[in-house]
């Protein structure tokens, strides 16, 4: 437990120290956010932070931090380091960077700010492929709670009952005004998840189960070890727990609410290091599951059932698993809810109007529906599209951060373009590096993957240096 604790405190220390060091580095002012400035009681709306902080916390939790930490967990303790170092350097200065740029302009879709600084070409591509990744997002965030609240209830509410609920609820969240639905039901999702976390989190010191120390090796202990290497596979697997190009689609959304510059730290980068936590309290509640169970059984939602009952009882289960269940749902909702925003502004369309925001809505639940159904027909279809969207998730994350680097180069003298540089090529190895070797990818051996990915990162790193010279050399002559 001495590893888990000191992980925990350094997700926290991250948040007061790094954290505020990329809050310098962007330097928000005291402007008038969009919220302020275009506010049109559907999307762009003032909220308190405490609200929007709890909105953005439940948007990019999802299915990450929960089902892709007890994935994690079966590589070792090395999914310990990799959600902290991850939640801090990463996905936490991602998140807000991102956020930020997104706040300073008039709340612009995360396809616009890429376009903004890697070119009109790269937006066009972005565009189809954040949509793409809402879509799976939409899709694969329904099974899962679906399948929990059926062993909740009776037989006669089955999986296919709540797939319909959900979806329905899906379509209300997406037309609505934000502060209608969203604004009213995520405090209450908030605390039950935030509920979940703390109670696991007593029990794990409670229990007082064996988990692994780091300086007892970062061994790989999965039991497919020789076929699924840490490196892609476990980076990969975490996703959100760590850093996810998703989270930057959702920022948006908040970024349209927020009142101050100032409130980003707390919003973007603090919900990042809160959902880092809850990844580290069940990547260490799955390892004590492992160790006593052994590592056979695979389904998450098996695993999360029996982790809370055993551990906080029959009454305390049910509300731990409504938290599991509400994170994936908040996440659905508003996965749409960015897609039809993003489409808006391809198109232009105000969405006041609720014809105008029908008018979007109505082929992005029919697309949906159809990779729903897709993903339902057995195991193997659900996984496909889940590897899909794990892939999707992470490339999205390189090329945010990309662009993120470029602003930093631009608008920031010294070196200050490297906090999010250097995640990008580690990003951009992972992400080369799985499709080479994964089944849905290229299939090629495990031995040429790192040479692969070394080369790509590389490569991006020269290309990189070279246009920051060249824009300095042109900046010099003006």
């Amino acid at each position: 437990m001495i590893s888990f604790t000191l992980c925990l405190l350094a997700l926290l220390a991250g948040y007061f120290i790094y954290g505020r060091f990329v809050e310098r580095i962007f330097a928000p002012d005291n402007r008038k956010t969009p919220a302020l400035l275009k506010n049109d009681g559907v999307d762009y709306l003032p909220m308190p932070t405490w609200k929007i902080f709890m909105i953005q916390f439940l948007n990019i939790a999802g299915l990450g931090p929960i089902f892709g930490a007890i994935m994690g967990a079966k590589f070792g303790s090395a999914s310990f380091l990799w959600i902290v170092f991850g939640s801090i350097l990463a996905g936490a200065t991602h998140d807000y960077l991102a956020g930020m740029l997104s706040l300073r302009h008039d709340g612009e879709s995360l396809p616009e700010m890429i376009g903004r600084y890697l070119g009109l070409s790269t937006k066009q591509v972005m565009r189809g492929f954040t949509i793409i990744l809402m879509i799976l997002v939409g899709a694969v965030f329904v099974a899962g709670p679906a399948g929990l609240l059926a062993k909740l209830t009776p037989e006669s509410l089955d999986a296919t009952f709540w797939i319909i609920v959900i979806f329905a609820y899906y379509m209300l969240a997406t037309l609505l005004p934000i502060d209608k639905i969203i604004g009213k039901v995520y405090p209450l999702f908030a605390l039950a998840l935030i509920f979940m976390a703390i109670g696991i989190l007593v029990m794990l010191y409670v229990n007082g189960g064996a988990l692994p120390e780091l300086w007892d090796g970062l061994h790989n202990t999965h039991p497919n070890a020789v076929s699924l290497p840490i490196f892609p596979i476990m980076f990969v697997s975490i996703a959100c727990g760590a850093i996810s190009g998703f989270h930057a689609t959702q920022s948006p959304l908040m970024a349209r609410c927020m009142t101050s510059e100032h409130h980003g730290r707390p919003v973007f980068y603090g919900a990042m290091i809160t959902e880092g936590i809850v990844a580290l309290i069940w990547a260490a509640a799955a390892t004590i599951f492992f160790h006593d169970n052994g590592m056979g059984e695979s389904n998450a939602s098996v695993i999360v059932n029996d982790i809370t009952r055993n551990w906080l009882g029959t009454i305390g289960g049910v509300l731990a698993i409504l938290g599991v269940v509400a994170a994936p749902i908040s996440t659905g909702d508003t996965a749409l809810r960015s897609a039809r925003l993003i489409v808006a502004d391809i198109l232009h369309l105000e969405q006041k109007s609720i014809r105008s925001r029908l008018i979007i809505c109505i082929p992005i639940f029919l697309v949906t529906i159809s990779v729903l159904l897709y993903s339902l027909r057995d195991a193997a279809g659900f996984d496909m599209i889940w590897r899909y969207f794990a892939w999707v998730n992470q490339t999205l994350s390189v090329f945010t951060l990309l662009a993120v680097s470029v602003f930093l180069a631009k608008e920031r003298s010294g070196h200050y373009y490297l906090v999010t540089l250097l995640p990008t090529l580690f990003m951009l190895a992972v992400c080369s590096s799985y499709i080479a070797v994964a089944p849905e990818g290229f299939g090629l051996s495990q031995a040429v993957i790192l040479p692969i990915s070394m080369v790509v990162s590389l490569a991006t790193l020269v290309l990189f240096m070279l246009w920051r010279k060249k824009m300095i050399n042109s900046r010099n002559k003006n």
